[in-house]
Protein backbone atom coordinates (compact mmCIF):
# COMPACT_ATOMS: atom_id res chain seq x y z
CA UNK A 1 0.00 0.00 0.00
CA UNK A 2 3.20 2.57 0.84
CA UNK A 3 4.57 1.39 -2.32
CA UNK A 4 1.34 2.47 -3.96
CA UNK A 5 0.96 5.93 -2.65
CA UNK A 6 4.79 6.51 -3.71
CA UNK A 7 5.05 5.29 -6.36
CA UNK A 8 1.58 5.35 -8.63
CA UNK A 9 0.32 8.54 -6.39
CA UNK A 10 3.38 10.20 -6.22
CA UNK A 11 2.60 12.00 -2.59
CA UNK A 12 3.21 9.39 -0.42
CA UNK A 13 2.02 8.75 2.82
CA UNK A 14 -0.40 11.53 4.55
CA UNK A 15 -1.45 10.27 8.08
CA UNK A 16 -4.78 11.92 7.58
CA UNK A 17 -5.33 9.87 4.61
CA UNK A 18 -3.46 6.76 5.59
CA UNK A 19 -3.85 5.86 9.40
CA UNK A 20 -5.30 2.61 8.83
CA UNK A 21 -2.56 1.70 6.82
CA UNK A 22 0.03 1.96 9.67
CA UNK A 23 -2.19 -0.01 11.64
CA UNK A 24 -3.39 -3.13 9.76
CA UNK A 25 -4.22 -5.17 12.50
CA UNK A 26 -6.22 -2.42 14.30
CA UNK A 27 -8.31 -0.98 11.30
CA UNK A 28 -9.08 -4.69 9.71
CA UNK A 29 -7.93 -7.83 11.19
CA UNK A 30 -9.41 -7.03 14.57
CA UNK A 31 -12.69 -5.12 13.92
CA UNK A 32 -15.75 -7.78 13.16
CA UNK A 33 -17.06 -5.79 10.15
CA UNK A 34 -13.58 -4.60 8.47
CA UNK A 35 -11.91 -6.64 6.53
CA UNK A 36 -8.43 -7.12 4.33
CA UNK A 37 -8.06 -9.32 1.23
CA UNK A 38 -4.86 -9.65 0.54
CA UNK A 39 -3.56 -11.48 -3.06
CA UNK A 40 0.46 -13.66 -3.23
CA UNK A 41 1.90 -14.85 -5.27
CA UNK A 42 5.04 -16.82 -5.07
CA UNK A 43 5.54 -15.80 -1.57
CA UNK A 44 5.07 -11.73 -2.19
CA UNK A 45 1.94 -9.49 -1.50
CA UNK A 46 0.98 -8.39 -5.07
CA UNK A 47 -2.44 -6.68 -4.66
CA UNK A 48 -4.66 -5.07 -1.59
CA UNK A 49 -8.47 -4.61 -1.31
CA UNK A 50 -9.93 -3.50 2.21
CA UNK A 51 -13.46 -2.71 2.95
CA UNK A 52 -14.79 -0.80 6.37
CA UNK A 53 -17.65 0.85 7.63
CA UNK A 54 -16.70 4.31 7.44
CA UNK A 55 -18.79 6.59 5.19
CA UNK A 56 -16.43 9.22 2.78
CA UNK A 57 -15.67 12.29 5.43
CA UNK A 58 -16.72 16.03 4.85
CA UNK A 59 -14.92 17.80 3.80
CA UNK A 60 -12.97 17.35 1.81
CA UNK A 61 -15.95 15.46 0.04
CA UNK A 62 -19.57 17.28 -0.23
CA UNK A 63 -21.71 17.24 2.71
CA UNK A 64 -24.52 15.23 0.18
CA UNK A 65 -22.48 12.61 -0.69
CA UNK A 66 -21.37 11.94 3.24
CA UNK A 67 -25.13 11.76 3.93
CA UNK A 68 -25.77 9.13 1.35
CA UNK A 69 -22.89 6.73 1.97
CA UNK A 70 -22.89 7.31 6.41
CA UNK A 71 -20.51 5.69 8.39
CA UNK A 72 -21.90 2.11 9.96
CA UNK A 73 -24.36 1.51 7.07
CA UNK A 74 -21.98 2.09 4.26
CA UNK A 75 -19.07 -0.56 3.17
CA UNK A 76 -15.95 1.44 2.15
CA UNK A 77 -13.90 -0.14 -0.76
CA UNK A 78 -10.45 1.04 -0.76
CA UNK A 79 -6.80 0.33 -0.85
CA UNK A 80 -7.47 -1.55 -4.25
CA UNK A 81 -3.80 -1.45 -5.39
CA UNK A 82 -2.45 -4.81 -7.78
CA UNK A 83 1.26 -4.34 -8.66
CA UNK A 84 1.85 -3.20 -12.01
CA UNK A 85 3.27 -6.40 -13.03
CA UNK A 86 0.37 -8.40 -11.77
CA UNK A 87 -2.24 -6.65 -13.60
CA UNK A 88 -4.91 -7.59 -16.08
CA UNK A 89 -4.73 -11.20 -14.44
CA UNK A 90 -7.98 -10.75 -12.86
CA UNK A 91 -6.47 -10.14 -9.18
CA UNK A 92 -8.54 -7.03 -8.61
CA UNK A 93 -11.43 -8.22 -9.44
CA UNK A 94 -11.30 -11.26 -7.79
CA UNK A 95 -10.43 -9.61 -4.48
CA UNK A 96 -13.57 -6.68 -4.90
CA UNK A 97 -15.99 -10.00 -5.33
CA UNK A 98 -14.34 -11.05 -1.84
CA UNK A 99 -14.73 -7.82 -0.23
CA UNK A 100 -17.95 -7.54 -1.45
CA UNK A 101 -19.32 -10.98 -0.59
CA UNK A 102 -17.75 -10.16 3.07
CA UNK A 103 -19.74 -6.99 3.03
CA UNK A 104 -23.10 -8.64 1.93
CA UNK A 105 -22.54 -11.10 5.32
CA UNK A 106 -22.05 -8.47 7.67
CA UNK A 107 -25.45 -7.01 8.95
CA UNK A 108 -26.44 -3.13 8.66
CA UNK A 109 -24.45 -2.54 5.38
CA UNK A 110 -26.87 -1.29 2.95
CA UNK A 111 -24.86 -0.57 0.05
CA UNK A 112 -20.58 -0.33 -1.33
CA UNK A 113 -19.02 2.87 -1.96
CA UNK A 114 -15.71 3.64 -3.05
CA UNK A 115 -13.75 6.56 -4.73
CA UNK A 116 -10.44 6.43 -6.97
CA UNK A 117 -8.02 8.47 -8.70
CA UNK A 118 -9.20 7.72 -12.17
CA UNK A 119 -5.68 9.61 -13.06
CA UNK A 120 -3.98 6.28 -12.67
CA UNK A 121 -3.80 4.18 -15.59
CA UNK A 122 -6.63 1.54 -16.24
CA UNK A 123 -7.96 2.64 -13.08
CA UNK A 124 -11.46 4.37 -14.20
CA UNK A 125 -11.95 1.52 -16.50
CA UNK A 126 -11.66 -1.44 -13.92
CA UNK A 127 -14.14 0.97 -11.82
CA UNK A 128 -16.73 1.38 -14.51
CA UNK A 129 -17.05 -1.83 -15.36
CA UNK A 130 -17.65 -2.91 -11.92
CA UNK A 131 -19.89 -0.06 -10.16
CA UNK A 132 -21.97 2.89 -10.94
CA UNK A 133 -20.79 6.75 -11.24
CA UNK A 134 -22.48 8.65 -8.21
CA UNK A 135 -20.07 11.53 -8.35
CA UNK A 136 -17.00 12.66 -10.64
CA UNK A 137 -14.76 15.58 -8.42
CA UNK A 138 -12.80 16.23 -10.93
CA UNK A 139 -14.30 19.64 -11.62
CA UNK A 140 -14.27 20.45 -7.73
CA UNK A 141 -10.35 20.28 -6.82
CA UNK A 142 -11.21 17.20 -4.12
CA UNK A 143 -8.64 15.76 -3.02
CA UNK A 144 -6.02 18.60 -3.79
CA UNK A 145 -7.09 18.54 -7.75
CA UNK A 146 -6.22 14.49 -7.92
CA UNK A 147 -8.86 12.25 -10.92
CA UNK A 148 -11.35 11.58 -7.84
CA UNK A 149 -14.22 9.72 -9.05
CA UNK A 150 -16.98 8.47 -6.83
CA UNK A 151 -19.24 5.19 -7.11
CA UNK A 152 -21.54 2.26 -5.56
CA UNK A 153 -21.71 -1.16 -6.46
CA UNK A 154 -25.12 -3.29 -5.33
CA UNK A 155 -24.21 -5.60 -2.46
CA UNK A 156 -24.40 -9.17 -3.98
Amino acid sequence: MLDTFYREFTYGYVPEWHGDVVDIRGTYLDHPRHTLVVAVRDGEVVGTCALHSRGPAHPPHPRWLAERYASGRTAQLLRVYVRPAHRRHGLARAMVREACAFAAAVPGYERVYLHTNVDVPGAEGFWRSLATEVFDARTTGEHGGYGTVHFEIPLP
